[in-house]
Parts: structure tokens; C-alpha cells; sequence
């Protein structure tokens, strides 16, 4: 993600504020979590996105606006979100987070709840393979860090060969496949754009922007995948098992539609 944001620390500049105050904004928070053990964040900046609470990335932290009220144990919380050494004690501090994240207030109204894929019957052995092979895929490239998530088939993504989709206010995450991107490209491909997915998945559980920066493209190097958004597919047979990835474009080619 590339956000507004501002530099605090320049050279020579000393920011105060007493302990006792609460923070009103994304700079005087800052000084609170650096007063808090925080290292290595130059610029907080203050969102109002429900599907994310807290992320970082390079310098630049994101927290949701109503972090600003938060009691000191959920501020901790956050400076152990970036610097925790551990995945359990990271995974602790997501969870006190998430503890204190915003709820609707009387009269506002909730998001519209997500359209679901439209998987169909004849969809569910397509679902268990590509299910079977984020297991696999999880073990072989990241560790078996990844969690579980639902994987659907549909048959409404025209231009796009898969996506993930984040958590939203009452929705679970999930990864969507093409069936005409598996039809027209083959297997293979489909199984690329998994691992595509796959490394978004990787990026959103650990609070990075969910985009095609230099830590996607580090993680797709690392894994031997595209570190593209966009790449060229073909039309292909079914068969084979390599991998190919991504929220792209299907481009016109001689053969395809």
C-alpha cells in the first residue's frame, strides 16, 4: 500500500508528550508506543479500514482510528505485533488487538455481507485439489504457517485469473480460482495462481499491505513464482503439476478468447 503519511523524527527534533495524555492523533500516538518499547517506525498514520486494525511495513505503521482510546496492555499489544520474536506471542497480541477493535455504533450500518462464489456440485473435486495443494504448498514454502481458508471456484471472475480476499466485518478469508481461467489455461496454471494467492495470504497474516511491492515481490522470488500482478497465460490442457498466479489480467493471446 502507498499511504499518506508524514516524517516525525528529523534530525535534531525531540518529540514530548506527557505519559498521562491520551493520544488525539497518529504523531502523538507514535511518541505513546515508542515511549512503549516501539523501534524502527518513522510514521503512524491513523485509517478507519475495518478488515485491517494494525499493519506495518518498512517505517510506516497503520492503526485503526480507534486504537486511539485504547488502555496501555492493547498498546503494548501493538509494539508486540511489530516487534514480537515469536509467532506465539504475535499471535497473542493480534488477539488482544482484535479484542479491542471497533464495533458498529447504534444506528450505522453494518457492510453488506460478501457476495458468495458460485461454486457449483461439479466445482467440488476442482475445491479438494486446490485444497489438497494449499496444504502442500503451505508446508513446502512457508512452513505450514499459514492457516486454513476456504477456497472456492467461480465462475463470475472474467478478467481475473484468482484472488484473495481478506477478513471483512462478518466474513472469513478466502481465495478464489477462476473455473475459466482452470479451463481455458489448465491446471497448471491454476495451481501458480494459487500460490499467488497464497502469498497475499502470507502478507495479510502478517500485517503487511496486501499489494505487489518489494515484499510480495521478495516472497514470490523466494518460492520461484512470478513476482508480477500481471502475467501471460495460454490456453493449455488440463494435465501436468507445476506451478504457476495472481488477481490478473488474462490477456488476449492468438488461440485464447
Amino acid at each position: 500500500m502507498t499511504w499518506p503519511a508524514f516524517h516525525l523524527f528529523g534530525r535534531g527534533v525531540q518529540l514530548e508528550m506527557p505519559l498521562d495524555a491520551p493520544p488525539h492523533d497518529g504523531r502523538s500516538l507514535l511518541v505513546r508506543l515508542r515511549a512503549l518499547g516501539l523501534k524502527g517506525i518513522r510514521r503512524c498514520v491513523l485509517t478507519t479500514n475495518r478488515a485491517v486494525m494494525v499493519s506495518y511495513r518498512g517505517d510506516e505503521l497503520r492503526v485503526h482510528a480507534s486504537y486511539l482510546n485504547a488502555p496501555r496492555h492493547v498498546l503494548l499489544a501493538i509494539v508486540t505485533f511489530v516487534h514480537g520474536r515469536s509467532r506465539r506471542a504475535r499471535r497473542a497480541a493480534e488477539q488482544l488487538i482484535l479484542e479491542h477493535a471497533p464495533r458498529l455504533s447504534p444506528g450505522e450500518r453494518p457492510r453488506r455481507r460478501r457476495r458468495a462464489p458460485n461454486s457449483r456440485q461439479e466445482d467440488a473435486h476442482l475445491v479438494a485439489e486446490l485444497t489438497r495443494h494449499h496444504e502442500l504448498y503451505n508446508r513446502q514454502y512457508f512452513g505450514g504457517g499459514l492457516a486454513r481458508i476456504a477456497i472456492h471456484v467461480s465462475g463470475r471472475m472474467r478478467s481475473r485469473l484468482g484472488q484473495y480476499t481478506a477478513a471483512g466485518d462478518d466474513a472469513a478469508p478466502e481465495i478464489t480460482i477462476g473455473r475459466s481461467h482452470i479451463r481455458r489455461h489448465g491446471w497448471d496454471e491454476a495451481l501458480h495462481t494459487l500460490l499467488h494467492e497464497m502469498v497475499h495470504q502470507w502478507q495479510a497474516e502478517h500485517g503487511l499491505a496486501l499489494d505487489h511491492g518489494a515484499a510480495f515481490r521478495a516472497k514470490a522470488r523466494d518460492i520461484g513464482i512470478e513476482p508480477r500482478a500481471r502475467r501471460a497465460v495460454t490456453r493449455s490442457s488440463f494435465g501436468g503439476g507445476a506451478i504457476v498466479g495472481g488477481p490478473v489480467s488474462i490477456p488476449k493471446f492468438a488461440g485464447t478468447e
